[in-house]
């Protein structure tokens, strides 16, 4: 690498390739704003994880995920190995292109690049905690990735494959919401085991619409899911959204975006710092929601790892 101190990557295929085709454009916008940098694009689902791994192994002192909130995932996932630190001193910086745009809004990051850039030339830094998920792949093998923000199962899943599968032109929000919809008229609530922290005797089963692990405080492209959350606090928010239905989602759905549902009846919240969640029933399959991803699905175990990862703020 010429300069191994900032690394871009790049996920040209954000907003139904739209980074990809302005990238020539954006790319001397980014060289004004931040001066010398290496710019990595992204081939496929992974590749954003091992970019990073790779610039912080040879040298770099600060990568900057370009892209979604599933590029920015998949970057904060290079600076593990494991679950353990791949470069303790190395900063994780966000040019927000993508369609949900969850993560920045918890961290106060301008949508505008050239905002965003200052904000990266500035340098101001925050440590934040960090979800470590162990999850069941489709195949039924074992898997570990990274969470920065929200890791959700139930209905989650179902939506962000329609999002994933739509072309997303209307933006974040109209996406979402249309694939609610469309995913709520498919999907039926289901049962599901929760532990907390370990302790059986805390446990519930219970028949949910979602379940949010919360360590950011939007996701579903601007769902205000978890209103209490604090990045840097050593504790998820877990949300329970139960057994909604589309009644409860048309009178109510509002105050999804509001942040004003912990008071509804059928939604519960507490706080921990290692989830564990299960289908109640042996063979049923519960999809999982990480960042606007779909990697696999319940059984799986959620471990907050405090104040883990350097993130670029706003000073």
């Amino acid at each position: 690498m010429s300069d191994p101190r900032t690394v871009l990557v790049v996920n040209p295929q954000s907003q139904s390739g739209q980074l990809g085709r302005k990238w020539p454009d954006i790319v001397g916008l980014l060289r004004r704003e931040l001066g010398p940098f290496e710019d990595l694009r992204t081939r496929g689902v992974g590749d954003a994880t091992r970019l990073t791994r790779e610039a912080l192994q040879s040298g770099a002192s600060c990568v900057v995920a370009v892209g979604g909130d599933g590029t920015i995932s998949e970057v904060a996932g290079g600076f593990f190995t494991d679950g353990q630190s791949v470069a303790r001193d190395a900063s994780l910086g966000i040019l927000p292109f993508g369609t949900g745009g969850d993560f920045r809004r918890t961290l106060a990051i301008p949508k505008n690049l050239s905002h965003a850039a200052r904000i990266i030339r500035a340098g101001a830094t925050r440590a934040i905690d960090v979800g470590k998920l162990e999850y069941t792949t489709r195949d039924g093998e074992k898997a570990l990735r990274i969470f920065a923000n929200i890791a959700s199962f139930g209905i989650s899943g179902l939506v962000d494959r329609l999002v994933n599968e739509s072309p997303k032109r209307l933006g974040g929000r109209i996406s979402f919401l249309t694939s609610t919809v469309r995913a709520t008229l498919r999907y039926t609530n289901q049962r599901v085991h929760i532990v907390f922290d370990g302790d059986e005797a805390t446990s519930v089963d219970m028949t949910i619409n979602t379940v949010a692990v919360a360590n950011g405080r939007y996701f579903g492209g601007g769902m205000f899911i978890a209103p209490d959350a604090e990045l840097d606090d050593g504790y998820f928010d877990v949300v329970a959204l139960g057994d909604l239905g589309i009644k409860d989602l048309v009178l109510q759905g509002r105050r999804l975006y509001r942040g004003t549902h912990l008071t509804m009846d059928k939604v519960s919240h507490c706080r921990a710092k290692m989830v564990y969640a299960e289908p109640a029933a042996p063979g049923d399959r519960v999809e999982l929601d990480v960042d606007g991803e779909t990697p696999g699905l319940l059984p799986a175990t959620f471990t907050l790892l405090p104040r883990a990862l350097s993130v670029i703020v706003p000073g």
